[in-house]
Protein backbone atom coordinates (compact mmCIF):
# COMPACT_ATOMS: atom_id res chain seq x y z
CA UNK A 1 0.00 0.00 0.00
CA UNK A 2 1.26 3.37 -0.86
CA UNK A 3 1.91 5.94 1.64
CA UNK A 4 -0.55 8.17 0.32
CA UNK A 5 -3.13 5.44 0.66
CA UNK A 6 -1.90 4.63 4.03
CA UNK A 7 -1.94 8.35 5.37
CA UNK A 8 -5.26 8.82 3.75
CA UNK A 9 -6.57 5.79 6.13
CA UNK A 10 -5.82 7.17 8.91
CA UNK A 11 -7.33 10.15 8.23
CA UNK A 12 -10.36 8.59 6.81
CA UNK A 13 -11.03 5.07 8.67
CA UNK A 14 -11.64 6.95 12.18
CA UNK A 15 -14.77 9.18 10.65
CA UNK A 16 -16.25 5.89 8.96
CA UNK A 17 -15.87 4.15 12.43
CA UNK A 18 -17.34 6.86 14.66
CA UNK A 19 -20.11 7.07 11.95
CA UNK A 20 -21.00 2.75 11.48
CA UNK A 21 -19.37 2.22 8.43
CA UNK A 22 -16.17 0.06 7.42
CA UNK A 23 -13.60 1.26 4.82
CA UNK A 24 -13.01 -1.01 2.30
CA UNK A 25 -10.84 0.55 -0.14
CA UNK A 26 -9.50 3.81 -0.80
CA UNK A 27 -7.66 4.96 -4.04
CA UNK A 28 -6.93 7.85 -5.59
CA UNK A 29 -6.40 7.91 -9.54
CA UNK A 30 -5.79 10.21 -12.08
CA UNK A 31 -7.50 10.93 -14.84
CA UNK A 32 -7.08 10.09 -18.20
CA UNK A 33 -7.66 13.36 -19.79
CA UNK A 34 -5.62 15.37 -17.01
CA UNK A 35 -9.04 16.44 -15.72
CA UNK A 36 -9.00 16.32 -11.71
CA UNK A 37 -7.97 12.77 -9.85
CA UNK A 38 -10.67 10.54 -8.21
CA UNK A 39 -10.47 9.90 -4.60
CA UNK A 40 -12.48 6.86 -4.51
CA UNK A 41 -13.50 5.67 -0.85
CA UNK A 42 -16.00 2.13 -1.18
CA UNK A 43 -17.25 1.90 2.13
CA UNK A 44 -20.25 -0.16 3.97
CA UNK A 45 -21.73 -0.88 7.24
CA UNK A 46 -20.49 -3.98 8.96
CA UNK A 47 -23.67 -6.20 8.06
CA UNK A 48 -22.74 -5.83 3.92
CA UNK A 49 -25.62 -3.07 3.87
CA UNK A 50 -24.54 0.70 2.36
CA UNK A 51 -27.60 2.79 1.10
CA UNK A 52 -27.00 5.89 -1.12
CA UNK A 53 -27.94 8.39 1.55
CA UNK A 54 -24.81 6.49 3.83
CA UNK A 55 -22.61 7.21 0.87
CA UNK A 56 -24.19 10.23 1.11
CA UNK A 57 -23.68 11.12 4.89
CA UNK A 58 -19.82 9.67 5.00
CA UNK A 59 -18.76 11.99 2.10
CA UNK A 60 -19.69 15.39 3.21
CA UNK A 61 -18.04 14.47 6.55
CA UNK A 62 -15.04 13.19 4.76
CA UNK A 63 -15.22 16.50 2.90
CA UNK A 64 -15.09 18.74 6.14
CA UNK A 65 -12.14 16.94 7.52
CA UNK A 66 -10.25 16.16 4.02
CA UNK A 67 -10.74 20.54 3.40
CA UNK A 68 -9.10 20.62 7.01
CA UNK A 69 -6.32 18.41 7.04
CA UNK A 70 -5.57 19.30 2.93
CA UNK A 71 -3.76 15.53 2.57
CA UNK A 72 -4.00 15.64 -0.97
CA UNK A 73 -1.73 18.88 -3.18
CA UNK A 74 -3.78 18.29 -7.00
CA UNK A 75 -7.31 19.16 -7.69
CA UNK A 76 -9.38 15.87 -6.65
CA UNK A 77 -13.15 14.86 -6.51
CA UNK A 78 -14.00 12.60 -4.05
CA UNK A 79 -16.73 9.76 -4.85
CA UNK A 80 -17.80 7.28 -1.95
CA UNK A 81 -19.32 4.03 -3.08
CA UNK A 82 -20.53 1.07 -2.17
CA UNK A 83 -18.36 -2.48 -3.12
CA UNK A 84 -20.98 -3.59 -5.20
CA UNK A 85 -21.70 -7.09 -6.19
CA UNK A 86 -18.43 -7.46 -7.69
CA UNK A 87 -16.26 -6.34 -4.86
CA UNK A 88 -12.72 -5.64 -4.18
CA UNK A 89 -11.46 -8.02 -1.23
CA UNK A 90 -9.33 -5.95 0.62
CA UNK A 91 -9.48 -7.29 4.22
CA UNK A 92 -8.73 -10.74 5.85
CA UNK A 93 -12.09 -11.27 6.67
CA UNK A 94 -13.31 -10.87 3.26
CA UNK A 95 -11.23 -13.62 2.39
CA UNK A 96 -13.61 -15.64 5.09
CA UNK A 97 -16.68 -14.42 4.20
CA UNK A 98 -16.64 -15.24 0.65
CA UNK A 99 -15.16 -18.44 0.52
CA UNK A 100 -16.51 -20.33 -2.09
CA UNK A 101 -16.98 -18.06 -4.29
CA UNK A 102 -14.53 -17.58 -7.40
CA UNK A 103 -12.36 -14.97 -7.15
CA UNK A 104 -9.61 -13.27 -9.40
CA UNK A 105 -6.68 -12.04 -8.02
CA UNK A 106 -3.37 -10.44 -8.82
CA UNK A 107 -0.17 -10.25 -7.04
CA UNK A 108 2.85 -8.31 -6.71
CA UNK A 109 5.43 -10.86 -6.79
CA UNK A 110 4.45 -13.97 -8.36
CA UNK A 111 4.23 -16.86 -6.16
CA UNK A 112 3.98 -20.69 -7.61
CA UNK A 113 5.37 -19.33 -11.08
CA UNK A 114 2.23 -17.12 -11.09
CA UNK A 115 1.08 -13.54 -10.78
CA UNK A 116 -2.69 -13.91 -11.46
CA UNK A 117 -5.36 -16.54 -10.15
CA UNK A 118 -8.99 -16.91 -10.91
CA UNK A 119 -10.84 -19.81 -9.20
CA UNK A 120 -12.68 -20.64 -5.89
CA UNK A 121 -11.78 -18.85 -3.29
CA UNK A 122 -11.01 -21.38 -0.42
CA UNK A 123 -10.66 -19.12 2.76
CA UNK A 124 -7.65 -17.64 4.62
CA UNK A 125 -5.13 -19.48 7.36
CA UNK A 126 -3.02 -16.99 9.24
CA UNK A 127 -1.26 -14.99 6.20
CA UNK A 128 -1.90 -17.55 3.35
CA UNK A 129 -5.10 -17.42 1.07
CA UNK A 130 -6.13 -20.54 -0.38
CA UNK A 131 -7.53 -20.50 -3.86
CA UNK A 132 -8.36 -23.26 -6.15
CA UNK A 133 -7.90 -23.37 -9.70
CA UNK A 134 -8.75 -26.52 -11.79
CA UNK A 135 -9.33 -28.90 -8.87
CA UNK A 136 -5.30 -27.25 -7.37
CA UNK A 137 -5.05 -25.37 -4.63
CA UNK A 138 -2.29 -22.68 -4.12
CA UNK A 139 -1.57 -21.18 -1.35
CA UNK A 140 -0.51 -17.01 -1.55
CA UNK A 141 0.52 -14.63 0.95
CA UNK A 142 -2.53 -12.20 1.85
CA UNK A 143 0.89 -9.68 2.16
CA UNK A 144 1.43 -10.04 -1.24
CA UNK A 145 -2.14 -9.42 -2.79
CA UNK A 146 -1.98 -6.22 -5.23
CA UNK A 147 -5.32 -6.30 -6.02
CA UNK A 148 -8.31 -9.53 -5.59
CA UNK A 149 -12.11 -9.29 -6.12
CA UNK A 150 -15.25 -11.27 -6.73
CA UNK A 151 -16.17 -12.72 -9.89
CA UNK A 152 -19.92 -11.83 -11.15
CA UNK A 153 -21.33 -15.49 -11.65
CA UNK A 154 -24.65 -16.63 -11.64
CA UNK A 155 -24.04 -18.08 -8.02
CA UNK A 156 -23.17 -14.98 -6.61
CA UNK A 157 -25.84 -12.83 -8.05
CA UNK A 158 -28.30 -15.60 -6.27
CA UNK A 159 -26.79 -15.33 -3.17
CA UNK A 160 -27.13 -11.72 -3.26
CA UNK A 161 -30.93 -11.64 -4.63
CA UNK A 162 -31.53 -14.20 -1.44
CA UNK A 163 -30.11 -11.81 1.44
CA UNK A 164 -31.88 -8.98 -0.62
CA UNK A 165 -35.37 -10.89 -0.29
Amino acid sequence: MSSQIEMLHKIIDPIAEAMGYEVIRIALQNSARGEAMTLQIMAERPDGSMLVEDCAKLSREISVIMDVEDPISAEYVLEVSTPGIDRPLTRRKDFENYAGYEIKLELSVPEAGRRRFRGKLRGISGDLVKIEVDGEVFEVDFNNIYRSKLVLTDELLATVSAAGS
